[in-house]
Protein backbone atom coordinates (compact mmCIF):
# COMPACT_ATOMS: atom_id res chain seq x y z
CA UNK A 1 0.00 0.00 0.00
CA UNK A 2 1.71 3.39 -1.14
CA UNK A 3 1.38 6.17 1.76
CA UNK A 4 -0.78 9.06 0.45
CA UNK A 5 0.92 11.73 -0.88
CA UNK A 6 0.05 14.81 1.31
CA UNK A 7 -0.40 18.34 -1.34
CA UNK A 8 0.08 21.30 0.52
CA UNK A 9 -2.81 23.98 0.01
CA UNK A 10 -1.54 26.64 -2.57
CA UNK A 11 -0.74 30.05 -1.21
CA UNK A 12 -0.73 32.62 -3.62
CA UNK A 13 2.78 34.81 -3.30
CA UNK A 14 1.48 38.38 -4.47
CA UNK A 15 3.67 40.61 -6.13
CA UNK A 16 3.89 44.26 -6.46
CA UNK A 17 5.54 47.29 -8.37
CA UNK A 18 8.80 47.78 -7.13
CA UNK A 19 7.21 51.68 -6.60
CA UNK A 20 4.57 50.33 -4.35
CA UNK A 21 7.03 49.02 -2.13
CA UNK A 22 9.85 51.90 -1.92
CA UNK A 23 6.53 54.47 -2.26
CA UNK A 24 4.82 52.20 1.33
CA UNK A 25 8.65 52.58 2.58
CA UNK A 26 9.21 56.35 1.80
CA UNK A 27 5.78 56.86 3.50
CA UNK A 28 6.34 54.83 6.66
CA UNK A 29 9.31 56.48 7.40
CA UNK A 30 8.79 59.92 6.56
CA UNK A 31 5.43 59.67 8.84
CA UNK A 32 7.39 58.08 11.67
CA UNK A 33 9.31 61.09 11.92
CA UNK A 34 7.18 64.11 11.76
CA UNK A 35 3.99 62.25 13.36
CA UNK A 36 5.33 62.63 16.68
CA UNK A 37 5.43 66.68 15.39
CA UNK A 38 1.53 66.26 14.45
CA UNK A 39 0.27 63.79 17.28
CA UNK A 40 3.02 64.80 20.34
CA UNK A 41 0.74 61.96 22.72
CA UNK A 42 0.33 58.42 21.12
CA UNK A 43 2.56 58.74 17.98
CA UNK A 44 4.95 56.27 20.76
CA UNK A 45 2.71 53.66 20.51
CA UNK A 46 2.09 53.74 16.36
CA UNK A 47 5.47 51.60 14.40
CA UNK A 48 4.66 52.55 11.12
CA UNK A 49 8.52 50.96 9.38
CA UNK A 50 7.58 47.98 11.16
CA UNK A 51 3.93 47.28 9.65
CA UNK A 52 4.77 48.15 5.97
CA UNK A 53 7.96 45.25 6.84
CA UNK A 54 5.39 43.00 7.83
CA UNK A 55 2.85 43.39 5.12
CA UNK A 56 5.12 43.00 2.57
CA UNK A 57 6.78 40.06 4.49
CA UNK A 58 3.39 38.13 4.88
CA UNK A 59 2.47 39.14 1.30
CA UNK A 60 5.80 38.03 -0.99
CA UNK A 61 6.53 35.10 1.00
CA UNK A 62 10.30 34.83 0.15
CA UNK A 63 12.40 34.52 3.39
CA UNK A 64 15.70 36.38 1.45
CA UNK A 65 13.39 38.88 0.28
CA UNK A 66 11.49 39.60 3.43
CA UNK A 67 14.55 39.50 5.21
CA UNK A 68 16.59 42.27 3.01
CA UNK A 69 13.66 44.28 3.11
CA UNK A 70 13.40 44.51 7.37
CA UNK A 71 17.32 45.25 6.87
CA UNK A 72 16.98 48.46 4.30
CA UNK A 73 13.91 49.50 6.28
CA UNK A 74 15.25 48.97 9.94
CA UNK A 75 18.53 50.77 9.03
CA UNK A 76 16.81 53.29 7.88
CA UNK A 77 14.34 54.19 10.25
CA UNK A 78 18.02 53.76 12.34
CA UNK A 79 19.35 56.61 10.71
CA UNK A 80 16.18 59.06 11.04
CA UNK A 81 15.44 58.72 14.10
CA UNK A 82 19.28 58.73 15.96
CA UNK A 83 18.89 55.72 17.18
CA UNK A 84 21.97 53.37 17.04
CA UNK A 85 22.56 52.01 13.52
CA UNK A 86 21.74 48.64 13.66
CA UNK A 87 18.94 48.20 16.35
CA UNK A 88 15.82 48.65 14.18
CA UNK A 89 17.92 46.87 11.22
CA UNK A 90 18.34 43.57 13.59
CA UNK A 91 15.18 43.92 14.83
CA UNK A 92 13.17 43.98 11.38
CA UNK A 93 15.51 42.02 9.54
CA UNK A 94 14.00 38.92 12.03
CA UNK A 95 10.58 40.41 11.52
CA UNK A 96 11.23 40.35 7.64
CA UNK A 97 12.68 36.75 7.79
CA UNK A 98 9.69 35.57 9.98
CA UNK A 99 6.70 37.04 8.17
CA UNK A 100 7.81 35.76 5.05
CA UNK A 101 8.57 32.53 6.19
CA UNK A 102 4.91 32.07 7.88
CA UNK A 103 3.33 34.02 5.31
CA UNK A 104 4.41 30.84 2.84
CA UNK A 105 2.86 28.51 4.96
CA UNK A 106 -0.53 29.74 6.11
CA UNK A 107 -3.31 32.29 4.48
CA UNK A 108 -2.42 35.34 6.23
CA UNK A 109 -5.03 37.35 4.04
CA UNK A 110 -7.67 36.67 6.82
CA UNK A 111 -8.05 39.94 9.50
CA UNK A 112 -7.96 37.68 12.17
CA UNK A 113 -4.70 36.48 11.28
CA UNK A 114 -3.68 39.42 10.35
CA UNK A 115 -4.35 40.95 13.79
CA UNK A 116 -2.49 37.67 15.66
CA UNK A 117 0.46 37.85 13.60
CA UNK A 118 1.12 41.37 13.72
CA UNK A 119 0.64 41.36 17.77
CA UNK A 120 2.95 38.49 17.79
CA UNK A 121 5.52 39.88 15.72
CA UNK A 122 5.61 43.63 17.40
CA UNK A 123 6.48 41.48 20.60
CA UNK A 124 8.72 39.82 18.78
CA UNK A 125 10.03 43.46 17.45
CA UNK A 126 9.91 44.78 21.03
CA UNK A 127 11.56 41.86 22.54
CA UNK A 128 14.71 41.72 19.93
CA UNK A 129 15.23 45.60 20.61
CA UNK A 130 15.44 45.02 24.33
CA UNK A 131 17.73 42.45 23.89
CA UNK A 132 20.13 44.24 21.61
CA UNK A 133 20.27 47.12 24.07
CA UNK A 134 20.78 45.23 27.21
CA UNK A 135 23.76 43.01 25.52
CA UNK A 136 25.12 45.57 23.25
CA UNK A 137 24.53 48.84 25.39
CA UNK A 138 24.24 47.56 28.62
CA UNK A 139 21.26 49.43 29.09
CA UNK A 140 18.20 47.68 31.11
CA UNK A 141 14.56 48.55 30.75
CA UNK A 142 10.77 47.27 31.99
CA UNK A 143 10.16 45.04 29.60
CA UNK A 144 6.23 43.77 29.84
CA UNK A 145 4.76 47.20 30.81
CA UNK A 146 0.98 48.76 29.92
CA UNK A 147 2.85 50.89 26.77
CA UNK A 148 4.23 47.36 25.26
CA UNK A 149 0.83 46.14 25.60
CA UNK A 150 -0.99 49.29 24.02
CA UNK A 151 1.43 49.35 21.15
CA UNK A 152 1.09 45.82 20.12
CA UNK A 153 -3.02 45.92 20.56
CA UNK A 154 -3.13 49.29 18.34
CA UNK A 155 -0.32 48.16 15.80
CA UNK A 156 -2.34 44.97 15.53
CA UNK A 157 -5.58 46.75 15.02
CA UNK A 158 -3.58 48.87 12.50
CA UNK A 159 -2.70 46.06 10.65
CA UNK A 160 -6.35 44.93 10.07
CA UNK A 161 -7.76 48.36 8.94
CA UNK A 162 -4.49 49.21 6.77
CA UNK A 163 -3.30 45.86 5.13
CA UNK A 164 -6.54 46.01 3.04
CA UNK A 165 -5.40 48.97 1.41
CA UNK A 166 -2.02 47.52 0.81
CA UNK A 167 -3.82 44.70 -0.90
CA UNK A 168 -5.31 46.63 -3.80
CA UNK A 169 -1.93 47.72 -4.91
CA UNK A 170 -1.31 43.94 -5.90
CA UNK A 171 0.06 43.67 -9.39
CA UNK A 172 -2.29 40.90 -10.96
Amino acid sequence: MMPHAQSEPHIEVHKFHPGVVAGAVFLALVLEVFLPRLLPRGAEYVELPFLVTLYFGLSRRNPITGLLLGMIIGLLQDGLTGRLIGLFGLAKTVVGFGASSIGGRIDVDHPLARLVLAGLFYLIHEGVLEVAQRLLLGEASAFLTTHLLLATLLNALLAVLFFPALDRLRRT
